[in-house]
């Protein structure tokens, strides 16, 4: 696929946060966005956020649990917009809390909005996508998808759960020999407002896992991969040191998050433990896209700029190993010959 004025996007979780830097991004391509999520004060903001940037929105009150709902959203954007073109799984919800701690009616709903929201999404996007033979499916991941770690367990099941549900339906696209094309990315620590409205069972203000990135480098990861052809793709250093650690050394990262990541998961911010929160209701108000970690949060990763053209560094990188290996071996026939010169 390829980015251009008329594409439609479609957006959940988008009024704070990485969607609602997604919906911002996707507004600067003038595209027309379908946002969903449940707070209308946050979509009303994210919609004039996608039009001043240049786009168009339709927002479009939606709770992703419930299956029908989705497929009512998409209908009404379709309606509105025209065929869907990228389709982009983001909502999300979470508990802080030790696995004890959290009640089953919470581990449920964190496990129906962040994973059976992203099988909902899925469903409606791909039955519209399928029989057009065209389409691109991206799901937002994190590093949680392949390493757990701890007060996080409800959010790391669900990540780990969507990337095994997006492995499967990619084997069955790929078998049907469909071109419809599916994508995942994996994110570090964000600076969003989850942080300030996400539920918890704890006695401090949590925060990511640092070193902690502004959601415009999420946006423009997940922008980036909706137009091209890439499987999964790693973002921020964090990433890459936290899923590639648990592949090789996984005994090493459990007892290393064992030791840091309580720690690491709190800051010294004012904390109110009965304030509201998102987990069954949406919050009031606009959250916005930024959490309260602004003056730590990176705003650019060069990890993620070398991703994106790895297979041109690739290729950069195998000519000059080839120039360098041709002109080291021109190099010695040169020294052999003299040296027969000379002994002649």
């Amino acid at each position: 696929m390829t980015a251009d004025d008329a594409d439609v996007v479609v957006i959940t979780g988008a009024t704070s946060g990485i969607g609602r830097a997604t919906a911002r991004k996707s507004g600067e391509d003038g595209a027309r966005v379908g946002l969903l999520a449940r707070g209308e004060d946050g979509l009303d903001a994210t919609k004039a956020d996608v039009e001043e940037a240049g786009g168009e929105a339709l927002a479009v009150p939606t709770d992703v649990t419930e299956h029908e709902a989705v497929e009512d959203a998409a209908d009404e954007i379709e309606n509105e917009f025209g065929p869907i073109d990228v389709w982009i799984n983001d909502a999300m919800t979470t508990v802080f809390a030790e696995f004890l701690d959290v009640d089953p009616e919470e581990y449920n709903r964190v496990t129906e909005v962040t994973y059976l929201g992203a099988v909902n999404g899925s469903r409606a996007a791909l039955s519209r996508m399928v029989p057009r033979d065209e389409g691109k499916l991206v799901q937002v991941g994190s590093a949680m998808s392949y390493r757990g770690i701890p007060l996080q367990s409800a959010y790391s099941g669900s990540k780990f759960a969507i990337r095994g549900m997006t492995e499967s339906l990619r084997t069955e696209l790929i078998h049907n020999d469909s071109d419809v094309d599916v994508s995942m990315v994996q994110l570090p620590g964000l600076n969003t407002p989850q942080f300030e409205h996400c539920r918890g069972h704890v006695d401090e203000y949590p925060q990511p896992v640092p070193p902690i990135y502004q959601p415009e480098i999420a946006a423009d990861a997940i922008h980036w991969v909706a137009y091209h052809d890439r499987r999964e793709l790693y973002v921020g250093r964090a990433s890459l040191k936290t899923i590639w650690g648990n592949k090789l050394v996984p005994w090493f990262v459990d007892h290393y998050l064992a030791r840091t990541a309580y720690s690491g998961q709190f800051s010294d911010l004012d904390y109110d433990p009965d304030r509201p929160d998102n987990l069954f209701d949406p919050i009031e108000g606009d959250a916005g896209a930024h959490g309260p970690f602004d003056d730590r949060a990176i705003p650019i990763s060069r990890q993620l700029q070398l991703a994106k053209h790895r297979r041109s560094i690739g290729v950069v990188a195998a000519l000059l190993l080839t120039l360098f290996a041709r002109l080291r071996l021109g190099g010695s026939d040169d020294d052999s010959g003299t040296g027969s010169d000379e002994t002649e």
